[in-house]
């Protein structure tokens, strides 16, 4: 890998540069970039940027998009923590971009420094995109909606409050794919069906309104389902938040030991 440092004179479509705040610190920003037009491999640039510390890392992003370089390109949809579309490996580890703040990423010793990549594991187009069909072609493996036989109810489906609340922490994902991104296995067995496509089929498989839990059981004992996990718990440590990703995993495991739900 290369490293330049871009000129921070050089703005992104000639835009001038804004007045630096008062407080701010100069971040450098390593990214790995990759064009396939003219990039034989990924190599990383480097960006020096203002930034305060209470602003995010995706507005670290949009500055750098915005007056200095053009030509990035990333992610990004509602930049509040919900759509789950800017995931990436900053200082190593699959965030979103849009839930960390730079006063995070300084350290101790307040290094103003970050590294951002691409996630791991899938198909890299340009920069920091990465291909995500092969992500939701597992997750629809899974069938990841309600199925129920029989005649259709004349009212709503009623479910306890303890029966929502046996599947509720897998209600909570936003398909960012920073659990199945984030695993060994899934790094070198591509076929696996990943942390986040079993959480999915968790919120399915023990939802009471719901009669496929079977079928799906049947998906996941395949050779690249749910045994593949190795319990590193890494989707758990690095999932937007908070599920429990392991103890889905776990708790579908003993489903298809016992198949019992």
């Amino acid at each position: 890998m290369t490293t330049s440092l871009v000129d921070e004179s050089r703005a992104g479509g000639g835009a001038e540069l804004p007045p630096i705040p008062d407080g701010a610190v100069m971040l450098t920003v390593n990214i790995q970039r990759f064009n396939p037009e003219t990039d034989d491999a990924p190599h990383m640039e480097s960006y020096r940027v203002p930034a305060q510390p209470g602003d995010r890392l995706l507005n670290v992003l949009h500055y750098i998009k915005w007056y200095i370089d053009g030509s990035l390109v990333f992610r990004r949809s509602c930049a509040h923590g919900v759509c789950g579309s800017d995931a990436m490996r900053i200082n190593g580890r699959n965030r979103l971009a849009c839930k960390i703040l730079v006063k995070d990423l300084l350290g101790s010793n307040n290094k103003a420094e970050v590294t951002v990549e691409p996630i791991k594991g899938l198909p890299l187009l340009k920069d920091l995109i990465v291909n995500m069909e092969p992500f939701f072609d597992a997750y629809r493996a899974v069938k990841p909606f309600l199925i129920a036989h029989g005649n259709e109810p004349s009212k709503e489906r009623i479910q306890s409050q303890t029966d929502r609340a046996r599947f509720d922490d897998t209600t909570k994902c936003i398909l960012c794919a920073a659990c199945t991104t984030s695993c060994p296995v899934y790094w070198a067995e591509d076929a696996y069906v990943g942390p986040a496509a079993i959480v999915n089929a968790h919120r399915f498989i023990f939802d009471s309104r719901d009669d496929a839990a079977d079928d799906r059981l049947e998906i996941l004992s395949d050779s690249e389902g749910v045994w593949r996990c190795r319990t590193t718990f890494n989707c758990t440590d690095v999932c937007p938040r908070g599920i429990q990703v392991t103890k889905a995993i776990q708790e579908v495991k003993r489903a298809l030991m016992f198949r019992r739900v």
